[in-house]
């Protein structure tokens, strides 16, 4: 019963914090803008937040074994909630200047880069305690709360702005991560003599992927799904300025994509039990790749929405499937290392897709774009499924072979 509770206080925490931070993306912007007058200083903050996280396997890596506790991660959200807080203040009192934005997204990066991997390796071995796959079962739920936020809150946000609420939404969102460090305190530390942070060499990622091949696996083909994303969103935006229906075409596919990744995320255990996780991973973003292949062939409003719908299922599936390999062969300062790996690897990736995207659907057109995005993403996972496909049979052969003699 206590299990139960700690979960349900770090989902909610969890939970509310994303929710917050949807709504927030659509006010951010519009107050750097009126404040500073400069499109290009927008995106600073977000820019500046990513560089923490991408270098992190070298700076985090003894930080990351730390962050094992609600207190501990507490305090890593009091610090997030402060360089939240420090654009609106300096909003209010007329001195937000590019550099206080920099230096709030680069705080703001350092506190993702440790509390993702935290939460959610305390997450998993709170589910752990709980009982037999419910480490993965409360990761996925995690993740179904984030698709949440990402379907209502810019909707929510938008009403907002248009209410006049914008300076208010950036401090609730760090109210809201200040609420969710409170939430996480009733979370103690449960730490075994080998897993306690000063004990040993702390595990790197490359050291952590050591045995573990089914992970290379599970990451290259993530990672292939987040380098190829631009083509969904970037090139559904592009294709409704282009065919006169400027944002149709996004917003179907995003209701569309969200729709099916809350039903793929009801039904994703329930299929990783059934099917080994490394080939469910690579069957579903296969699906996903044949998906975008059909948005670009037949781009219209009723099929972006019906194909989005199932690549939301899909991707889910296989998150789902690739968190299952996580939690089921690791545990203590390995699993927060290898949960940290995988945040770096979804920034790393979705970030060069989006630096390349721009530049490539103008050189190809948003049609093409999708059309190869999807063969690619396909192609990768087809290639993973065979690997693995392989392997099993011959799993199976030297084991008839040995029960033989």
């Amino acid at each position: 019963m206590r299990a139960k509770f700690e979960a349900l206080a770090l989902l909610a925490g969890s939970g509310t914090a994303d929710f917050a931070m949807r709504i927030t993306q659509v006010a951010l912007p519009l107050v750097i803008l009126r404040e500073t007058g400069s499109v290009g200083a927008t995106g600073l903050v977000g820019g500046a937040a990513g560089l923490p996280v991408l270098l992190s396997p070298w700076w985090a890596r003894k930080a990351r074994q730390r962050v094992d506790s609600g207190p501990r991660l507490a305090l890593v959200a009091l610090v997030t909630a402060m360089a939240l807080a420090s654009v609106p203040a300096a909003a209010g009192l007329g001195l937000l200047t590019p550099e206080l934005l920099v230096l709030s997204g680069l705080l703001l990066g350092c506190g993702t880069a440790l509390s993702d991997p935290g939460r959610s390796a305390l997450l998993a071995d709170t589910g752990d305690r709980w009982g037999a796959d419910r480490a993965v079962l409360l990761l996925t739920w995690q993740d179904g709360l984030r698709r949440v936020g990402m379907l209502i809150g810019p909707t929510v946000g938008a009403l907002a702005v248009s209410a006049g609420f914008t300076n208010r939404l950036l401090w609730i969102e760090a109210v809201a991560v200040v609420g969710a460090g409170l939430l996480a305190c009733t979370v103690p530390a449960r730490r075994t003599a080998g897993h306690a942070v000063g004990q040993g060499e702390l595990p790197s990622i490359r050291g952590s992927l050591k045995g573990r091949p089914e992970v290379r696996y599970g990451w290259l083909i993530r990672s292939t799904g987040c380098v190829t994303w631009f083509a969904f969103t970037l090139g559904l935006s592009v294709l409704g300025e282009q065919r006169g229906r400027p944002g149709v075409y996004l917003a179907a596919g995003m209701t569309g994509y969200g729709v099916g990744s809350l039903i793929g995320t009801a039904i994703s255990l329930a299929v990783v039990r059934r099917i080994p996780p490394v080939v469910c991973a690579a069957v579903a973003w296969s699906w996903s790749g044949l998906c975008w292949i059909a948005m670009g062939l037949c781009p219209t409003p009723a099929v972006v929405a019906g194909a989005g719908a199932f690549s939301g299922v899909t991707v889910v599936v296989g998150i789902t499937a690739i968190s299952v390999i996580i939690t089921r062969s690791s545990s203590g300062a390995e699993r927060r290392t290898l949960l940290g790996g995988q945040a770096v690897v979804v920034s790393a990736s979705s970030s060069a897709g989006l630096l390349v995207g721009g530049p490539i659907i103008a050189a190809a057109g948003a049609q093409v774009t999708l059309v190869g995005a999807g063969t690619i993403t396909a192609l990768i996972a087809g290639l993973v499924l065979l690997r693995c496909q392989t392997a099993l049979h011959a799993r199976d052969r030297d084991h008839h072979v040995g029960r033989a003699s």
